[in-house]
């Protein structure tokens, strides 16, 4: 296995160790990229936009995803395997399908502002595009599944026996869920936390279309380095920090 394995370390490493190497050696040596981290307003904004969009996202993600977890656990067998196939199906989907079916269903004109003017809720459309969210919904829709997997894996391993022991013990439905259940899937919670978070760090497609330009988060603010501006160094120096 070791040439193999060889193999794998140099096509993981090499990349990380140019990227490394070009956000300190362009456009000159030194750490004049970083120090746009404290200096540049811009850029602190999109930091700052985008940690506050994948905590939100995190999140909601996790809630559902928790919810969703807990059903399918605790469902017939059954109805658990279609669930399970409903979930995994929406993986095979396009996050660019995703993104695009958000925005025929939230926009001006979208199929829910539309059912919304016509049973009277508004008198005008609602802004679900291009602002945060938009982003948030579209993200929050497509990272979802990868919450509830950890989540699931985690209750399915709980043992039943210790719930209906509390419950045999005189503990309420709600105070074994706040003193047992909850406390023994808090493994899967942070799994599926750290997971969503993770992943959402690096999200493109989603908040260029959804946000329309108006919420700029790091991915795509690199894309503008290296297609655009052509500052490598600082494209580098931002994928160093993700």
């Amino acid at each position: 296995m070791a040439p193999f394995f060889l193999v794998v370390v140099i096509f993981y490493l090499g990349p990380l160790v140019n990227i490394l190497w070009l956000s300190v050696t362009d456009p000159e040596p030194g750490l004049g990229n970083y120090q746009k981290l404290y200096t540049t307003d811009a850029l602190v904004r999109i930091l700052l936009t985008t940690l506050r969009t994948c905590l939100i996202t995190t999140m909601f993600s996790v809630l559902i995803g928790y919810g969703l977890a807990y059903a399918m656990v605790h469902a017939h067998q059954k109805n658990q395997s279609i669930m399970l196939t409903l979930l995994l199906i929406s993986f095979w989907i396009s996050i660019l399908v995703r993104t695009f079916a958000w925005l025929m269903l939230l926009g001006h004109n979208g199929l829910v502002n539309n059912a919304f003017e016509t049973i009277g809720l508004i008198d005008r459309p609602i802004r679900f595009m291009r602002n945060e969210l938009g982003v948030l919904i579209g993200m929050v829709h497509y990272m979802v599944p990868y919450a509830v997997l950890p989540l699931m894996a985690n209750m399915q391993t709980l043992d039943p026996r210790v719930m209906a022991a509390s419950r045999n013990l005189g503990a309420s439905g709600v105070q074994t869920f706040r003193r047992i259940y909850l406390p023994l899937t808090m493994p899967g919670v942070v799994a599926s936390s750290l997971l969503v978070f993770i992943l959402s760090l690096g999200f493109y497609v989603t908040p260029a279309i959804l946000g329309g330009g108006k919420v700029l988060m790091v991915a795509e603010y690199i894309s503008v380095q290296l297609l655009v501006t052509l500052k490598w160094g600082t494209a580098a120096m931002l994928g160093t920090l993700m």
